[in-house]
């Protein structure tokens, strides 16, 4: 993974960074995964789908849903 880079106004005070993308998009999944489980039914459909054993591939479902 990159280095992250900051971003410092003319008084060397930091006001923003750069972050590699694939860092970036872990802490987005994170920060969704964290407000999905403030619901209590929403953590239960998250854990049944973790848990479920059957299912249909990938271009099967896309082929249903028409994409």
């Amino acid at each position: 993974m990159g280095q992250i880079q900051y971003i410092a106004d003319e008084n060397n005070n930091i006001t923003g960074v750069i972050v590699p993308i694939e860092l970036w998009r872990e802490i987005q999944s994170e920060k969704e995964t964290a407000y999905l489980l403030k619901s209590k039914t929403m953590e239960k459909r998250l854990l049944d789908a973790k848990n479920r054993k059957k299912g249909i591939p990938f271009d099967e479902a896309c082929q249903k849903l028409g994409v």
